[in-house]
């Protein structure tokens, strides 16, 4: 019983601090909607996980990574208001940092640059794996037309799974 009521007397001091703090609380309550539903609604970039950013750093290091972005440019634009996720694409995140500029600019330019190369990784992987599909598809074929014979297939198989390999 104590405590209902001791609960009931904080209760009410809350309620009233919040009655007298109404304009405070209704921002607050704004800013927390809107920061969750572009949240849920933005398709936030997100880094890449470390086996993605061994994969990436590999295929800059061959000179086949495919820069369909550029992660320098989605940091520098990350310093206007939703520059750098307007720039890769995330258009949800972007109305977000526009929203909260000038505090975006902690943030966006990471972001924007994350979401830079997450496109060019996924551009990269696309094209390694098609390149990759249609040498072994060629290499089939030679096996079916009995070109080749099925050790001399599994060796130049196993060879075209390593060039392609991040290993």
């Amino acid at each position: 019983m104590l405590f209902f009521v001791s609960f009931n007397t904080m209760g009410g001091l809350l309620f009233l601090l919040f009655q007298q703090k109404g304009v405070l609380m209704k921002k607050i309550t704004t800013w927390v909607v809107v920061g969750a539903a572009s949240y849920l609604i933005s398709g936030c970039a997100s880094p890449l996980s470390s086996m993605q950013t061994t994969e990436y750093n590999s295929w800059k290091a061959k000179g086949v990574l495919v820069e369909e972005k550029s992660p320098g440019t989605a940091s520098a634009l990350g310093i206007l208001p939703g520059g750098g996720s307007f720039y890769t694409g995330n258009t949800g995140l972007g109305i977000v940092n526009l929203l909260c500029w000038p505090l975006s600019i902690l943030w966006d330019p990471v972001s924007g640059s994350d979401g830079a190369k997450t496109i060019n990784y996924n551009a990269t992987k696309s094209l390694l794996d098609k390149k990759m599909g249609t040498e072994i598809r060629q290499l089939d074929d030679k096996l079916t037309i009995g070109a080749i014979k099925n050790d001399e297939y599994i060796r130049l198989k196993h060879q075209i799974e390593q060039s392609y390999s991040t290993n």
